[in-house]
């Protein structure tokens, strides 16, 4: 089964639509609660850096007979450094965001914490994408 779901780059009222709806269809199916719960918080963290510094873009959501795997692709500006971004407290968000509660510098390290795999393929002026993985 895939789902799809567009990411806003624009309006933070509609961050969280795509990982809430997909935990929904977790729980219906009938997937561990333990799964779902990590999967929601990794998707949540990445579907947030897809708004923040993606400016929005695309996530494939698809569940397979071993796996959940998600993807997400943006069009922004890439990851400058990768290495920076994955230690903890790290980030580039504006002060604007900041403000809003977001940036705190926990969305990469939150994803690799939640998820058996995570690939992420990203240059500057390349856009990222992000491809979380959680066995089942």
């Amino acid at each position: 089964m895939i789902k799809k779901y567009d990411i806003s780059g624009e309006d933070f009222s509609l961050a969280g639509e795509a990982s809430s709806n997909f935990k929904s269809v977790l729980k219906r199916l009938g997937i561990s609660t333990e799964i779902v719960r990590r999967v929601s918080i990794a998707m949540y963290e990445a579907e947030i850096n897809t708004i923040i510094h993606g400016g929005g873009g695309e996530c494939e959501a698809e569940i397979k007979s071993n796996a959940i795997s998600v993807t997400f692709r943006d069009n922004g500006p890439g990851i400058a450094n990768l290495e920076l971004a994955m230690q903890e407290g790290y980030s580039t968000a504006s002060e604007k965001i900041r403000e809003l509660g977001f940036g705190a510098g926990m969305g990469l390290p939150n994803i690799k914490k939640y998820t058996d795999d995570m690939l992420i393929d990203t240059a500057p002026g390349k856009g990222t994408t992000l491809t979380l993985i959680i066995n089942l």
